[in-house]
């Protein structure tokens, strides 16, 4: 790896931690919104992340409308703005998919992820850097487990552990 590559590398992930603290301070469809047809919460113990995500699905099933609740680590709450950021306006299978590949890149690095859903996923490869703290990896995912356990009606609280 040249000079080049190293520097470029290096401000790529000061990028991508730029992006996780913006999202962490100003969270992106923070509160409740009206009338959600799909809810989960989810915990995270070992840190104390606790979030409550509300769904609203239009009768053509793409979400309308998605927020979070709650209080983490920046990680979680990052996590989370991205999620809600995401799948706004997206089909419900879209989301799931996204459930899959977010998943799966942060706890399976060397599957290949770079597949076309539709959506743009660029956003979420800030949270890449989770990879190397297991525990984290836990509050990064947190939001995404609770989002699949909203769309499947599974009524009690989702946990990392």
């Amino acid at each position: 790896m040249n000079a080049v590559d190293l520097h470029s590398g290096d401000d790529l992930r000061e990028l991508y931690r730029e992006l996780i603290l913006d999202h962490a301070r100003n969270p992106r469809h923070f509160g409740k919104i009206d009338h959600p047809t799909h809810t989960a919460e989810g915990i995270n113990p070992l840190c104390g992340d606790k979030l409550r995500l509300s769904v609203r699905v239009d009768r053509h099933g793409n979400i309308a409308d998605a927020s979070f609740e709650g209080s983490g680590c920046a990680i979680s709450v990052a996590s989370a703005s991205l999620l809600t950021d995401m799948i706004i306006g997206v089909p419900v299978a879209q989301a799931l998919t996204c459930f899959d590949i977010v998943t799966q890149r942060l706890t399976a690095p060397d599957v290949d992820h770079e597949r076309d859903i539709g959506i743009d996923l660029s956003k979420i490869k800030a949270l890449d850097g989770v990879r190397e703290f297991p525990s984290r990896v836990k509050c990064a995912t947190l939001a995404w487990h609770a989002l699949r356990s909203a769309m499947h009606g599974q009524t009690a609280p989702v946990s990392t552990e």
